[in-house]
């Protein structure tokens, strides 16, 4: 065995063999070696993974990794040391990303996390991921973080909704900007939610009365009926949002057709 290699069976046991780098890698290992996932299975291991990583010893990890890098700098010509090829590198880079993403005290922008997770799961998949429905996941993510955070995701999620949807009724920004601040305060947020059904119902029993066309009618109350408030043992899901959203949009649109008539 030359010198170099002997050196480096030397630098893997005192490295990776204990400590927090050690319990790094192993996440690292775990993440790539599981292929050919289901999206969901894939997205539990993610979540899993960086929350594993997030009770690493920080402080630690980082003198450990100093250490390791002095030492490659001592032991090896860093020029050849870095041409060596890197097995599945775009998924340790977005692994790497994540992780970090995440640890950090820093505003990370959403795009940057939302560009790696899809690396992530497309290389666990194996097959083309939804970049959109994935942006949603991460927007929720974010949301339920700090004030200033939600603030500046709160104009980050309107911006692509009115990309999404062209234009967004002012009913339709309070939902989005309420659920994202009070997106951790369960009871507030219910709350908002039940008055905001109430509020539809109400106009909806007004515009039945308005409306002539029977048939339109009979649509508007079952409308009403099927509107049902939440529950005080449930939480408000992402679906009684989207129901929201579109309540008011249809409420625009019977409003708009009523006025044109009259």
């Amino acid at each position: 065995m030359s010198n170099k290699e002997s050196a480096a069976v030397g630098i893997v046991k005192k490295y990776f063999s204990r400590g927090e780098i050690a319990k790094e890698y192993k996440l690292y290992q775990a993440l790539t070696k599981a292929t050919s996932l289901s999206e969901a299975k894939a997205e539990s291991i993610i979540s899993s993974t960086i929350k594993l990583a997030e009770r690493l010893n920080r402080s630690s990890l980082r003198k450990e990794k100093y250490n390791l890098i002095k030492e490659i700098k001592e032991t090896y010509d860093l020029e050849e040391f870095f041409k060596a090829k890197i097995h599945n590198y775009k998924a340790h880079a977005a692994i790497y990303n994540l992780i970090e993403a995440h640890v950090t005290t820093d505003f990370i922008d959403p795009s940057f996390v939302v560009d790696n997770k899809v690396t992530l799961l497309e290389f666990l998949t194996k097959q083309d991921i939804n970049k959109g429905k994935v942006e949603d996941q991460v927007m929720l993510e974010y949301a339920a973080q700090d004030k200033n955070t939600r603030a500046l995701i709160s104009k980050i999620m309107i911006e692509k909704f009115n990309e999404k949807y062209s234009n967004l009724l002012p009913e339709q920004r309070d939902v989005l900007k309420t659920y994202i601040n009070k997106i951790s305060n369960t009871v507030s947020l219910r709350e908002y939610v039940n008055e905001s059904f109430e509020g539809i119902k109400k106009t909806l029993s007004e515009l039945t009365s308005k409306v002539a066309d029977q048939r339109t009618q009979i649509k508007l109350k079952e409308l009403h009926s099927i509107i049902k408030p939440i529950d005080k043992n449930d939480s408000v899901k992402d679906e009684d949002i989207l129901n929201l959203l579109q309540f008011h949009e249809l409420i625009h649109e019977i409003k708009s057709l009523w006025y044109q008539r009259h």
